[in-house]
C-alpha cells in the first residue's frame, strides 16, 4: 500500500491513479485468497472461534497497516487528503462511509420485520444522494476549505453561526457514532467469543489507529478497502442463499418467487392451531399486565410477594444454586417506585398485545403498510397511520443525508468539483448495490425461518440462538408459550440486528460465510465510525480551538489537538454504546432527523438565497435541534425513561409519528425561523453575497 499514502509524486496524476488501481487490485486478490484459505481451514477442523477471531483481526490488522502508512500531521491531509483522491475512489470511500452497521446489519432485518414498510429506508437513503449531487456537493467543493462549520462561518459571518455548526455536527455525529460501535461490539463478541464490552474496545483499537493516526489521508484509503470488503462480504452469501432456496444465484431475479413462498407460507401460519394458542396466551398475558396498570401499588405487593415466596420455597427445597441465584435476581430487579413499575407493566402490555398478533406481529411481507386499505373500514385508520410514518421517514431520511457533516466533508477531498460531482454517481453505484440485495436477504432468511426453523423441537434448535442470546438477549429470544414443545412463529422473536450477521448460520451455510459476513459488518461500521469521530474531533479542533480559541497556533498543533479529542470522544462514544440503549436503525434515523433539521436548511438556504443571513441560521439550526429533541425524548422508550416523561406516549405523540422521524417536525420549523428571522433582520454583508455568487458561479473557476 505504499503507493496509497505517498501521493500523486513525480509522475503525475495518471501514475498516481495507475498505481492505486495496482494497489487495490492486489488488495482484492490477497481477500480472495484469505477467504479460501480459511474455507480450507474449516474444512480441514479449524475450529469456530479460532476462524472467526482470525478473520475479525487479520482485516482490523490491515486497516490498522493502512493508518500506519498513511499517518500524517499535514493539515491539508489530515482533514481532506490532501484534496487529490480521484472520483471513483473517492466513490467508494464514501459507500463505505455510509453504508454504516445500520445498511449492513440493520437494514435487511428492518425489512424482514416490517415488510414493504422497510423500503422507507432504501428510497429515503437512496434519494439522499440525488439531494447532495444537486444542491450542496459541488458548492462545498467550491467553497473548499475543511469542514461544515467553515462553511457556516464565511457564509454567514460571524462566530455565533460556526458555534452553532459545531454544536449540530458533534451531537450528529456523537449519536452516529454509538450506532457503529454497538455494531462493533456485537460482531466482535460474536465471533471472537469476546464479552460485549470487551468488544467494543477490541473494535475500536481498528478505528482510532486509522483515524488517530493519519486523519482524513489514512480513513479515506481504508475506507476504499472496507468498500471492497463489505460489498464481497453482503454479495457473495446473498447469491448462495439465493441460489440454495430458488435454484437462482441472482437475488433480485429470485425475488417474485421468493415473495410467492413466503406469502403462501404466511397463510398457512395463520391458520396454524399452535399459533392460534400462542397468540391466545399473549392476549392473556396483555389482560394481566392491563389489570396491574389499573392499581399499580397492588400490583407491585403482589409480584414482590410472589417472588419472595419463590426464593424461600427454593432455599428450603435445596434447589441448585444458580436457580436460586436467579431467582433473588428477579426478586431484586422488581420496580421501586410506582411510575418506574407503571412503566414496566405499560411495557409488558404493549408487547404482549404485539405478539398476540398473527405472524408475531409482523405485517405480511407483500402488504403495503401495516394493515388492507381494501380490508374492513376498522383497518384503515392504522393503514393510514402507517402511511403517514412510512412518508415522514422516507423525508428525514433523504434530508437528513443532505446534512451529515461527515458524508458531506467527503467532497471536499476531490481535486475538482467535476470530480465531486462523478463521486457522487460512483457512491451511488456501490450504495445500490447492497440496496438493491437487502429486501432479497430479508425475504431469503424469512422464508428459511418460515420453512426450516418453524415446527422445530425446542430440544433441537439450533446453537446459533444461544449463541446470539448470549450476546445481547434482545436480539433472539424463544420461549414454549403454549407448552407443546414445539417452536411456534409467535414464540421466536428475533431483532433487527441479528437477521444479516445471521443469515448464514440460519441457511445452515459453512461457518467462514458467517464470518465473512461479521467481517463486512465490522468494516461498515469502523469505515463510518472512522469519518464521525474524524468529524467530531475536527469540528473540536479546527472550528473551536484553532477558529476561535487560538487561531495563531500552527497548523501542527492543530493536528495534535485534533488526535487528542478524537481519542476522547471515541471513548466516551464507546460508554454510551455499551449501556445498549437502542438498536442500532433506531440511532441513526434519529442521527438523520437532527442533521435534516439542523443543517439542511442552513445548507440550501446558504446557497440559493442571498438574503439569509447570520440570525436566520443561527436562530434556524437552534429550532431545528430543540423541536426534534424534545419530541425523540417525549416518545423515545430509553428517552422517556432517563427524562422522566410519565404522559401516555399517545399523548405526547404528534400526528402519530413515530420518534424515529421526529425530524418532519425540526425541519419545516428551522425553515420557517430562519426565513422569517433573515427578513426581520439586515441583509448580509457584501462578503457573504460575493461569496454566494463565487460558489455558484459555473464556471471552473468562478
Amino acid at each position: 500500500m505504499s503507493s496509497v499514502g505517498s501521493g500523486a509524486g513525480g509522475s503525475g496524476v495518471r501514475g498516481f491513479r495507475r498505481r492505486l488501481h495496482g494497489a487495490y487490485l492486489l488488495y482484492t486478490l490477497a481477500l480472495a485468497g484469505f477467504i479460501g484459505a480459511m474455507a480450507a481451514a474449516e474444512r480441514f477442523g479449524l475450529g469456530r472461534n479460532l476462524i472467526g477471531l482470525t478473520m475479525l483481526l487479520g482485516t482490523v490488522v490491515l486497516y490498522a497497516a493502512i493508518g500506519l502508512r498513511c499517518r500524517t500531521s499535514d493539515a491539508a491531509e489530515y482533514y481532506v487528503a490532501g484534496r487529490r483522491v480521484p472520483a471513483f475512489y473517492n466513490g467508494m470511500a464514501t459507500s463505505a462511509d455510509w453504508m454504516s452497521a445500520a445498511s449492513f446489519i440493520g437494514l435487511a432485518g428492518t425489512l424482514y420485520l416490517s415488510g414493504y414498510n422497510g423500503l422507507a429506508f432504501v428510497i429515503g437513503w437512496t434519494g439522499g444522494f440525488c439531494l447532495v449531487a444537486l444542491l450542496i456537493a459541488p458548492y462545498l467543493r467550491k467553497f473548499g476549505e475543511y469542514t461544515i462549520p467553515d462553511f457556516l462561518g464565511a457564509r454567514y459571518g460571524g462566530t455565533l453561526p460556526r458555534l452553532v455548526g459545531i454544536v449540530a455536527a458533534v451531537v450528529v455525529s456523537f449519536v452516529y457514532v454509538v450506532a457503529q460501535i454497538y455494531g462493533v461490539g456485537l460482531i466482535v463478541a460474536r465471533f471472537t467469543g469476546f464479552g460485549f464490552e470487551i468488544g467494543i474496545f477490541v473494535g475500536l483499537g481498528g478505528v482510532l489507529v486509522c483515524s488517530f493516526l493519519g486523519g482524513m489521508r489514512a480513513v479515506t484509503w481504508t475506507q476504499v478497502a472496507q468498500c471492497i470488503i463489505l460489498v464481497v462480504a453482503y454479495l457473495a452469501p446473498v447469491a448462495w442463499l439465493s441460489l440454495k432456496v430458488s435454484g437462482n444465484p441472482v437475488p433480485q431475479v429470485a425475488m417474485g418467487q421468493v415473495l410467492q413462498a413466503v406469502s403462501e407460507r404466511e397463510a398457512q401460519l395463520v391458520a396454524d392451531p399452535g399459533e392460534r394458542e400462542v397468540m391466545a396466551a399473549y392476549a392473556q398475558r396483555a389482560a394481566v399486565a392491563g389489570a396491574k396498570l389499573l392499581d399499580v401499588p397492588a400490583a407491585m405487593a403482589e409480584d414482590r410477594a410472589a417472588a419472595q415466596r419463590r426464593v424461600e420455597r427454593l432455599t428450603e427445597a435445596a434447589a441448585p444454586l444458580a436457580e436460586v441465584q436467579a431467582a433473588r435476581r428477579t426478586l431484586a430487579a422488581l420496580p421501586r417506585t410506582e411510575d418506574e413499575a407503571r412503566r414496566l407493566y405499560g411495557e409488558e402490555q404493549a408487547s404482549a398485545e404485539a405478539w398476540s398478533q398473527p405472524l408475531g406481529g409482523m405485517p405480511p411481507h407483500a402488504q403495503a403498510f401495516a394493515a388492507n386499505p381494501r380490508g374492513a373500514p376498522a383497518s384503515r385508520p392504522g393503514e393510514e397511520h402507517s402511511r403517514r410514518n412510512f412518508l415522514a421517514l422516507v423525508f428525514c431520511l433523504m434530508l437528513g443525508t443532505a446534512g451529515l457533516p461527515h458524508i458531506l466533508t467527503r467532497f471536499y477531498t476531490t481535486p475538482s468539483v467535476r470530480e465531486a460531482r462523478r463521486s457522487v454517481g460512483w457512491t451511488l453505484l456501490f450504495i445500490c448495490a447492497l440496496y438493491l440485495t437487502a429486501p432479497a436477504l430479508a425475504l431469503l432468511v424469512k422464508h428459511e425461518v418460515f420453512n426450516g426453523l418453524v415446527g422445530t423441537p425446542f430440544d433441537s434448535l439450533p446453537s446459533w440462538i444461544a449463541s446470539w442470546s448470549k450476546v445481547d438477549p434482545s436480539l433472539v429470544q424463544v420461549s414454549d408459550v403454549n407448552g407443546d414443545g414445539i417452536l411456534q412463529l409467535g414464540e421466536l422473536h428475533i431483532g433487527a440486528d441479528l437477521v444479516t450477521l445471521a443469515a448464514p448460520e440460519i441457511a445452515g451455510l459453512p461457518y467462514v460465510i458467517s464470518a465473512m459476513v461479521a467481517v463486512g459488518g465490522l468494516a461498515a461500521a469502523l469505515s463510518t465510525a472512522d469519518g464521525l469521530l474524524l468529524t467530531i474531533s475536527n469540528a473540536l479542533s479546527h472550528d473551536l480551538y484553532y477558529r476561535v480559541i487560538d487561531p495563531k497556533r500552527p497548523s501542527s498543533r492543530r493536528v495534535a489537538v485534533s488526535k487528542v479529542l478524537l481519542l476522547v470522544v471515541a471513548l466516551a462514544a464507546a460508554y454510551v454504546a455499551s449501556m445498549r440503549i437502542a438498536d442500532i436503525l433506531f440511532l441513526v434515523a434519529a442521527a438523520f432527523s437532527l442533521a435534516a433539521s439542523s443543517f439542511f436548511p442552513a445548507l440550501v438556504l446558504g446557497v440559493f438565497w442571498k438574503r439569509a443571513n447570520r440570525w436566520g441560521c443561527v436562530g434556524g439550526m437552534l429550532t431545528g435541534l430543540v423541536v426534534t429533541s424534545y419530541y425523540m425524548a417525549t416518545t423515545q422508550p430509553w428517552l422517556r425513561g432517563l427524562f422522566g416523561v410519565t404522559q401516555p406516549l399517545e399523548d405526547c405523540l404528534w400526528l402519530g409519528i413515530a420518534p424515529i422521524a421526529a425530524g418532519v417536525f425540526g425541519v419545516p420549523a428551522a425553515f420557517v425561523v430562519m426565513l422569517l428571522l433573515s427578513l426581520a433582520t439586515p441583509r448580509p454583508d457584501g462578503a457573504s453575497e460575493r461569496l454566494v455568487d463565487r460558489i455558484r458561479d459555473p464556471r471552473p473557476g468562478g
